[in-house]
């Protein structure tokens, strides 16, 4: 079949309005210590910046993570089975599900984001490049609960959660994730997730504070994206971004650092900022193997097999459906 007969790409948008990232931003603003969402990080430029992240010689998390895939991708699609659909959590660029697509020959692809405009930009070249493949693009804030479109159940349902994304969120928000994941997947389905493992905080500080400054662009980024599209007038140069490892919670954490006392507005709202305040941005947890397994069960996944590098930097795993708590979450078959 010629690239000209793809499938058409339509995508569903469940993406949420405006509103939605106003009454966030203004209650994150609002708290004693200020905080912002990391899905809010990925307009245009944000989804620019962090693909740009990802080649640095720093960031480890990507690179390892794809020469897993690439190592194990036949082993991967061994443990998957046929035939499946592939539902990806924060599809970004499609680089890493790729490998998957090659080796898996999955019968559909629905990649979740919340970028709108890079997904469907991300999907139209995986339905271009792979044009056998059915692809349903879904925009949607997938850390919420969603109505997951109704697709024939003639396949098995993987979940693919890649690049440790599950380690922005809070311990007890990744299980109430895990739960929602489970509920779309039915009784037979899976989760293929990467996970960032435990390491020398040294290592993380150099990740996440690259020499070529381009977390600190991401970072600020956001502010920029709350002047263009809430009518902010914050001032990038007032602030300065701050990642550490946070040993007590297992946590690196990324804040912007406000360098002066100011008041700054947004939506008609004004926030007051001392010298030295924070607003916090982004959390990414890291975990042991055993410690996430034991994450997962609570959301009612047991573990299938576990591909690791060799220095033991990073994780990808497949689990199941626990049999004896599939019936609570998953329904879909």
């Amino acid at each position: 079949m010629m690239a000209s007969d793809a499938m058409p790409v339509r995508l569903i948008d469940l993406a949420p309005a405006v509103a939605d990232f106003r009454s966030e931003v203004l209650v994150g603003l609002s708290r004693p210590q200020k905080s912002l969402s990391p899905k809010f990080f990925y307009d245009g430029e944000g989804c620019r910046l962090f693909e740009a992240i990802c080649d640095l010689p720093e960031y480890y998390l990507t690179r390892t993570e794809m020469h897993i895939l690439t190592r194990h991708a036949g082993d991967i699609a061994t443990a998957l089975g046929a035939p499946v659909t592939l539902i990806e959590l924060g599809s970004g660029s499609s680089r890493k599900v790729r490998l998957l697509l090659d080796a898996v020959r999955p019968r559909r692809y629905v990649p979740l984001d919340i970028a709108r405009d890079h997904l469907f930009a991300s999907a139209s070249a995986i339905a271009r490049d792979y044009p056998w493949l059915d692809v349903r693009p879904i925009c949607v804030d997938y850390s919420h609960p969603f109505e997951f479109p109704d697709i024939a159940d003639d396949s098995r349902r993987i979940a693919f959660f890649p690049g440790s994304s599950i380690g922005n969120f809070a311990p007890d928000e990744a299980v109430a994730l895990l739960r929602s994941v489970a509920s779309l997947l039915g009784r037979d389905g899976g989760l293929l997730i990467g996970y960032d493992l435990k390491k020398d905080p040294a290592v993380l500080h150099r990740a996440y504070n690259d020499a070529a400054g381009l977390t600190a662009a991401f970072n600020l980024n956001l502010l920029r994206r709350i002047n263009r599209e809430l009518e902010g007038d914050f001032e990038l140069g007032r602030f300065d971004h701050s990642a550490h490892f946070a040993s007590d919670d297992g946590r690196v954490e990324m804040h912007l650092v406000s360098r002066v006392d100011q008041v700054v507005g947004v939506s008609g709202q004004l926030f007051k900022f001392a010298a030295g305040e924070s607003i916090h941005t982004e959390n990414s947890y890291k975990y042991g193997m055993d410690q996430f397994v034991g994450l997962a069960a609570n959301a009612g996944f047991r573990p299938l097999q576990t591909w690791t590098d060799a220095g033991r930097l990073f994780c990808v795993q497949l689990f199941g459906l626990d049999d004896s708590r599939a019936g609570l979450f998953a329904d879909a078959t």
